[in-house]
């Protein structure tokens, strides 16, 4: 059984790219009317203690979103903001989730896999009462095929297991080929750490030998003495990305990098493929 809970690192910088990032594309998808399929194939527990034992332990939420300053964070992100300014008066951060279920609209659904015994009967509670969500206890790799193509909808996908297992790298790429080939004009959204060793550098290039549409990467590398553990950055490749979201990235994460309290920090955009 895999032994990874999300609670330990919620709200850390990683989370800050990944949610920020999702966080544009869904506010960028509901421009149009059409319903949005969203799928989430390690959603984890959806909500997390950051007043608790685990958030105390890594420390990762005070020098990640715990170190902002709301009142004056970037325009591009004041969805993003908002949303997480009203959880952390509760002491809660919301994960992909959450803010997925709350950023999306009464005509769209949520297909969220979570396999670990403890975060997934969480993750059920915390939807139970949400007809547009269905929650999976069941590996995500594998649930996602079956849900596309969409038809007469949009699909945005989130990838973003725990790689605590060395075949998380190969499984993403697996389940990523057959999904884009099964809906090319879907939105696919990877998470990934930049840890030692660089595993994830086969992984990337493997990705971008089978896509062929509109392909961004974006990072964010941080440096400090205090960082515990082996992970220095973190990244999100996008395939399909939606129009002006990189120029927006960009110019918010000029404020936000000067605002996490580290010895240097870097956020990086790069396109891949037009």
């Amino acid at each position: 059984m895999l032994s990874y809970r999300h609670g330990y690192h919620a709200g850390g910088f990683a989370d800050l790219l990944k949610h920020a990032v999702l966080s544009l594309i869904i506010e960028y998808l509901k421009r149009k009317p059409a319903p949005i399929r969203y799928i989430d194939t390690h959603a984890g527990g959806g909500l997390y203690d950051i007043g608790g034992e685990m958030a105390a332990k890594t420390g990762e939420f005070a020098q990640g979103v715990g170190s902002l300053e709301f009142e004056d964070f970037p325009a591009q992100l004041q969805v993003y903001g908002r949303l997480i300014e009203s959880y952390l008066s509760q002491e809660r951060y919301p994960g992909s989730p959450l803010i997925a279920a709350d950023l999306l609209r009464p005509q769209d659904e949520l297909k969220l896999f979570e396999l670990h015994s403890t975060e997934a009967p969480r993750l059920q509670a915390l939807f139970a009462r949400d007809s547009r969500i269905r929650v999976s206890p069941t590996n995500g790799f594998l649930g996602l095929l079956p849900l596309l193509p969409v038809q007469h909808a949009r699909a945005l996908v989130l990838i973003d297991p725990s790689y605590e297992l060395g075949a998380d790298y190969t499984d993403v790429v697996t389940s990523l080929k057959a999904a884009y080939f099964r809906m090319r004009n879907g939105v696919f959204a990877l998470w990934y750490p930049v840890i030692d060793g660089a595993p994830h550098l086969p992984m990337l290039d493997s990705i971008k030998a089978f896509v062929d549409s509109k392909l961004w990467q974006f990072e964010l590398d941080v440096r400090d003495e205090s960082i515990r553990g082996e992970m220095s950055s973190t990244g999100m490749l996008v395939i399909n990305l939606p129009w002006t979201l990189a120029t927006d990235l960009n110019e918010a994460f000029r404020t936000i990098t000067q605002q996490l309290p580290f010895d240097s920090v870097k956020f990086s955009a790069e396109c891949m493929l037009d």
